[in-house]
């Protein structure tokens, strides 16, 4: 894994960020007018602009430490998406019955978050690798696992892992709820703030992107 470091960046800075998912696909006008269309990546990679969360002097400032501590774009970090965060709508609360996160075997005790987008037949699955310690519900059919004696959260990897010979049994649901982070870098070597041009209102761009972990 390339270096992450696991810190959040500045919380009230991200709330008032823009960005969001982008998809790259590929699509072809053929002469009978139909098109053909191909995904050029299986998955969505997040862009975010933090200039326009900085509301004050106190807030760049933090965001120049932020960016030194990072050495620029050489260390990953946690991102607060100010659109995307948990495994419900934003307004409510993580349920155990949130998302679907796999069958049990009654041989398996590690398993990867997921959060699902869409519906049947099709719906898209991504793999929540930054979930936020403390907020992790688990239910296995419907029954909520306490989380220590039950399971316990990797930090590194996000997955939630099971005691060994507890694991779920065959045909088992599992499910859970959370809070995530987006793991991101800068994607930039250079910050150019001028302290005349943010008094007048002009904002910064802190251009950030999603990393694979």
């Amino acid at each position: 894994m390339e270096s992450f470091h696991d810190v959040r960046f500045p919380v009230a800075v991200s709330f008032g960020a823009t960005g969001g998912p982008e998809r790259r696909n590929e699509i072809v006008q053929l002469v009978s007018g139909r098109e053909k269309r191909n995904a050029r990546q299986a998955d969505a990679r997040r862009y975010y602009d933090a200039g326009t969360g900085l509301r004050s002097l106190d807030d760049l400032y933090e965001v120049l430490t932020f960016f030194e501590a990072r050495r620029g774009s050489l260390h990953g970090f946690r991102f607060r998406d100010p659109f995307d965060m948990k495994s419900c709508k934003p307004s409510a609360m993580p349920s155990i019955l949130d998302q679907p996160v796999a069958t049990g075997d009654g041989e398996t005790v590690r398993f990867a978050l997921m959060k699902r987008y869409g519906e049947e037949p099709d719906p898209m699955f991504r793999q929540i690798a930054k979930p936020v310690a403390g907020s992790v519900r688990v239910g296995v059919d419907g029954v909520e696992i306490a989380e220590g004696a039950g399971f316990t959260l990797d930090g590194e990897t996000g997955e939630i892992a099971f005691p060994p010979g507890a694991a779920p049994p065959a045909g088992a649901s599992i499910t859970a709820g959370f809070e995530f982070d987006v793991p991101v870098r800068f994607d930039t070597e250079r910050l150019s703030v001028s302290l005349a041009a943010f008094k007048a209102g002009q904002i910064p761009a802190i251009p950030l992107v999603e990393i694979l972990l």
